[in-house]
């Protein structure tokens, strides 16, 4: 049996598999990013970053069909991609590290995005939370990105006890039964995005509100 992390929750193991099974039961582990290759995940994550998958999404659609490759983009420039993102939360900062990083991986890695994760978060802009994702996503890799909603579900349900994203991510990888790990961050996220809200969470309607020790929350 594998050892469990330092900051489990107090929610016990067959609960913990209860959830992850009723939760894979109703929620389809997809990403609300738009994308069609693994270079468009990444842009797309790194322009997530304090910002939402609605407002990404926004200015994809618009850049994707004109630059959706690294050589593409990196044609552009600082001051051809601005005018797409520049909706998007930290965008100055954002699109001199996507022209960067499209430069990277042509010079680097024959203009593929790698999939190791200390290559991937050699590039600009990628962190361990977005190399998470990409490797997850695009590689199929076992990985748990931790992201608010992750922090607080994993929380709420008594998964973990933990007060940092790098606590959590220990405890959940972990924690999670083997064969939920591959979509446990999107079980998370999205359940975390559309029912366990920071406020007002739909407590009524929760598929797994049997198992959860927060206390229940009544509609406003």
């Amino acid at each position: 049996m594998a050892k469990r992390a330092k900051h489990h929750g107090k929610l016990d193991d067959n609960a913990l598999a209860a959830i992850y099974d009723t939760l894979a039961a109703t929620i389809t582990p997809k990403s609300d990013l738009e994308y069609a290759s693994a270079f468009e995940l990444l842009v797309a994550v790194v322009l997530s970053a304090q910002a939402t998958d609605k407002s990404v999404n926004l200015a994809t659609r618009r850049l994707y069909p004109v630059a959706n490759t690294p050589q593409a983009i990196l044609a552009l420039g600082v001051e051809g991609l601005t005018p797409y993102i520049k909706h998007i939360g930290l965008y100055r900062g954002k699109a001199k590290n996507v022209i960067e990083l499209c430069r990277l991986l042509i010079e680097r890695h024959g203009g593929e995005v790698p999939g190791s994760r200390d290559e991937l978060e050699a590039l600009p802009g990628v962190g361990h939370k977005t190399a998470s994702v990409v490797l997850n996503i695009a590689f199929g890799q076992p990985t748990i990105a931790v992201d608010t909603h992750v922090q607080r579900v994993a929380n709420r349900l008594g998964i973990a006890k933990t007060s940092t994203p790098e606590q959590t991510e220990q405890v959940l990888l972990a924690r999670t039964p083997a064969k939920h790990l591959q979509h446990a961050h999107h079980y998370l996220i999205l359940h975390g995005r559309y029912r366990c809200t920071a406020r007002a969470p739909r407590c009524g309607d929760c598929p797994v509100r049997q198992w959860c020790p927060f206390p229940y929350q009544t509609p406003a």
